[in-house]
């Protein structure tokens, strides 16, 4: 079960929307300054918890046994996904983002999800079990959008781990603009978000 908040674009008729996906042990909280600082204001936004409650916060997965909370979650986000198009938010509007597990989770499920996104945005991850994941891209994932940002000295996700990925993913035809800032595990300021902001607008022709 996911519980999710949404921000509301100035104008509210806009039906782009953006869904921000948290890190290990945080949730919907720990997002509720993105909007504004992403400084979109004709953007939607959909904060999601993740499924699984993890010491005050939330988990998508277990860290030791990482295969069965990835599938769940993918399958919870995916019928996400759905349900949010049934209400009118066509899916090459939405915009997929998360940091750290949030990240993993929005290249597992936007690479595989049968349906062209605005983009994909992945923060401080890193791609689950990517053989497998090369072997099961949806017909569109060679048309989505994907921005990887990453820092050189993440002391939790190791960039040395998460860097080798970007070419397999690259001669496997995914459009990855790959981003390493000097930072730990966390978003580098506006230095970095001016960098997503772009990005994201660039969805949105």
């Amino acid at each position: 079960m996911m519980t999710t908040a949404f921000i509301p674009a100035t104008d509210r008729a806009s039906r782009r929307l953006m869904i921000m996906l948290h890190g290990l042990g945080d949730s919907i909280d720990g997002y509720r300054w993105w909007p504004e600082a992403m400084g979109l204001p004709w953007l939607n936004y959909l904060l999601v918890n993740a499924p699984d409650e993890y010491y005050g916060g939330y988990s998508w997965f277990d860290i030791n046994d990482q295969a069965p909370g990835v599938r769940c979650s993918r399958k919870l986000l995916f019928n996400l996904l759905d349900d949010w198009r049934a209400k009118n938010f066509p899916a090459e509007q939405i915009t997929l983002g998360g940091f750290s597990q949030g990240c993993l989770m929005t290249m597992d499920v936007g690479l595989r999800y049968p349906h062209r996104l605005a983009g994909l945005v992945g923060i401080s991850g890193w791609v689950f079990d990517l053989e497998n994941t090369l072997r099961e891209l949806s017909p569109d994932a060679r048309q989505q959008r994907v921005l990887m940002t990453h820092g050189t000295n993440d002391p939790l996700i190791p960039i040395e781990q998460v860097r080798p990925q970007i070419p397999q993913l690259q001669a496997a035809g995914i459009k990855v603009d790959w981003r390493e800032f000097p930072k730990v595990h966390t978003i580098h300021g506006e230095t970095e978000l001016a960098v997503i902001r772009d990005f994201v607008r660039a969805g949105y022709p």
